[in-house]
């Protein structure tokens, strides 16, 4: 008989957590772990306390670490403290408890700079005069980063991270550049026309990342729904994993 994967869930408390805690539950054995209360197998914990929270990561397959300070516009001072020791515990945690893959909740603020530049300042502003949806030139994985505040660097320093102890340890590291995921699952402002991720696109990008092979042993992936107006190329994550967007968010406009 097969297997159900273990699959650890850090920061699960939160919404992108609750989202994937309903998605996942049928086919995986899941466990927890977050400052607030959740029932179930749960630890509730400070991911900072690394002795604390290391049994949690012992015997599982698979961790999607969502564990941060989530607000973009977090000052420093709560992100050197926070999102900073609690994003290395969880790779550190993971090396030594023989993980087979970090699922890393990195964001769409690593590259946030590029929405100053145009096209991008105007389709974020619902400006659309003038602009063909199939022309927009698409922000990939391999530009530079542009992060846009201390959280985008601290995710940042999650990809990184996950490509080191990938490229020096073997532990599978995808990182989930995650878009604009919302309570009620659609469009919460004009930016959102062209960033917004659904429930349900959400939950099949980390299906996929779970269930796929070894390879990518490390890869970057935008986490955005088939948007007319999107700018993220979604490219390499149909084509290593197969990503296959259900939703586009013009059918609430």
């Amino acid at each position: 008989m097969h297997r159900r994967k273990r699959v650890l869930i850090t920061g699960a408390a939160g919404l992108v957590g609750g989202v994937l805690r309903e998605a996942l539950a049928d086919n995986y054995t899941l466990s927890t772990l977050d400052i607030k209360h959740l029932a179930g197998d749960h630890l509730e914990a400070d991911m900072t306390d690394f002795e604390k929270i290391f049994p949690m990561f012992e015997g599982k397959d698979i961790v999607i670490d969502l564990a941060a300070h989530a607000p973009s516009d977090t000052p420093w001072p709560q992100i050197h403290e926070n999102n900073l020791p609690a994003t290395y515990n969880v790779y550190e945690a993971s090396l030594k408890a023989g993980v087979q893959r970090v699922i890393f909740a990195s964001s769409n603020h690593v590259t946030g700079l590029y929405e100053e530049d145009k096209p991008y300042v105007d389709i974020v502003n619902g400006k659309y005069d003038g602009l063909d949806p199939k022309k927009i030139p698409l922000i990939n994985t391999q530009m530079p980063i542009r992060p846009d505040g201390a959280y985008g660097i601290a995710k940042a320093f999650g990809e990184a991270t996950g490509r080191f102890v990938s490229d020096r340890h073997g532990v599978s590291s995808i990182c989930l550049r995650i878009g604009s995921l919302t309570r009620s699952g659609g469009p919460d402002g004009v930016r959102n026309f062209a960033t917004l991720l659904t429930h349900r696109d959400l939950a099949q990008l980390v299906e996929k990342s779970i269930e796929t092979k070894s390879e990518p042993q490390f890869n970057v992936f935008y986490g955005v729904s088939d948007n007319t107006w999107r700018f993220w190329d979604i490219g390499n994550a149909v084509d290593h994993i197969g990503y296959n967007p259900q939703d586009d968010a013009e059918k609430w406009r």
